[in-house]
């Protein structure tokens, strides 16, 4: 299993480094054929003068699933690491506890994984219910018209409307989009791609 870490916008130090692949090289003893993970490390400046250290883990496992864990710390990329690893164990619990359902075959741990897999230490089991049928799991269902815009005319009015995301006809690609906030600033644009 390959462990990459990043920094976006600073510079990982070699002792950094070996710390976060240091937590995160015992991940595929929990969770079976991990394809990759990586870690992203940033600082995200505050109005009240601190820097926040911010790492970010995400997983991809073989099947196509992906689980990311997120945490923030008052400028100790270490603390920052620790509880994201922890919130990653707890989304690697879930992932192996989840129930199969129809269409979703991908995104449950199968019997041959679960038995390769130890026990996370120190997280309680996953026994969430998961309710019948996929209906019980949507409260709401939107039908929205979609006007052609392009990316700039997106980001205002999912401003204006006051949205972490929001979905638009790009008339420039002629494509679906969803353009959303990211938590370390700025926006992100998600494209659909079919799997080859």
């Amino acid at each position: 299993m390959d462990v990459v870490v990043r920094g976006l916008n600073m510079k990982v130090n070699d002792n950094l480094e070996a710390y976060a692949k240091s937590k995160l090289d015992k991940l595929d003893r929990y969770l079976p054929n991990i394809a990759e993970v990586r870690v992203d490390l940033t600082t995200q400046h505050t109005k009240r003068g601190e820097d926040l250290a911010i790492a970010q883990i995400t997983i991809r496992h073989s099947r196509g699933a992906i689980l990311r864990a997120e945490d923030k710390s008052s400028g100790d990329f270490r603390k920052a690491i620790d509880s994201a690893v922890d919130k990653m164990y707890r989304r690697i619990q879930r992932f192996k506890g989840k129930r199969k359902r129809k269409g979703a075959e991908r995104f449950i741990a199968t019997v041959e994984e679960l038995s390769l897999a130890e026990e996370i230490p120190d997280v309680a089991p996953y026994d969430e219910e998961i309710p019948d049928g996929i209906e019980a799991l949507i409260e709401r269902r939107k039908d929205i018209e979609l006007a052609a815009m392009n990316e700039a005319e997106a980001i205002e009015q999912m401003e204006l409307l006051g949205h972490n995301f929001f979905m638009f006809f790009n008339g420039a690609t002629g494509e679906i989009n969803v353009i959303y906030k990211r938590t370390t600033g700025g926006y992100g644009i998600l494209a659909p791609r079919t799997p080859a």
